[in-house]
């Protein structure tokens, strides 16, 4: 059986006509989505009609979220059944619930949006992870982006450095791979200076000339040998 969700008068009518073993079964059915939900958010729904409650059903539908008008005898009997007695004062006059199974920030958007655009709706209070949901939270809650939007800021952001990453390597891939070219064009690879040095040392072995011999006789205080004469001196 459907939760009530229309005007205050037909909701009391729709209880009133309710049996003991409908009501029990409605006050497990409450017990149980309080304590499935990952939030629950009350809310006085005075002045809401049945086409603005199907509205507002839609977009928390978007979100993982179903939105039930309960009266307040029957969802006293629900918050003490699933544990979460602190949801008890909040029922005093008019009071649906929200329960949130998916996000909770776009849930909270929802309600918050719907109820500016239709000046009806008054958060209560609520429970959120666990812990007590003041009005004022609520309403902060409610500006912040949702999961999806945080997802994808996320993801641009860590793209952003693999990106940037790519990039660099590839950039520095490129030039060595220049740098590798020119070393080779100009034989400085591939072992093409050796017959240079390997060719002039024949030269530097060679024995000294008999002039060279002569000059280093002839220098006084010296006992040592001149060196070979380079090329450039001949």
């Amino acid at each position: 059986m459907e939760l009530a969700n229309d005007r205050e008068p037909a909701v009391c009518g729709f209880f009133q006509a309710m049996d003991r073993e409908q009501k029990a079964a409605l006050v497990d059915r409450i017990a149980d989505r309080l304590g499935d939900a990952e939030a629950i958010f009350a809310v006085d729904y005075r002045g809401i009609s049945v086409p603005q409650a199907a509205e507002l059903r839609a977009k928390l539908a978007e979100s993982g979220a179903t939105f039930s008008v309960v009266k307040n005898r029957l969802a006293k009997r629900a918050v003490e059944r699933a544990g979460t007695a602190e949801l008890e004062q909040l029922f005093d006059g008019p009071t649906a619930l929200t329960f949130v199974k998916g996000d909770a920030v776009t849930a909270a958007k929802a309600i918050a949006t719907f109820a500016r655009e239709h000046q009806i709706l008054e958060y209560k209070g609520g429970i959120m992870d666990g812990a007590p949901l003041e009005p004022d939270q609520f309403k902060a809650i409610a500006r912040l982006p949702g999961l999806d939007v945080l997802h994808g800021q996320l993801v641009g952001v860590t793209a952003s450095p693999l990106t940037g990453l790519i990039r660099g390597l590839a950039s520095m891939l490129s030039g060595l791979a220049v740098a590798l070219g020119q070393i080779q064009e100009k034989g400085l690879a591939g072992g093409e200076a050796e017959p240079e040095a390997d060719a002039e040392q024949p030269e530097a072995d060679a024995e000294p000339s008999a002039e060279a011999e002569q000059a280093g006789e002839g220098e006084a205080g010296s006992g040592e040998p001149a060196e070979p004469a380079s090329e450039g001196d001949e």
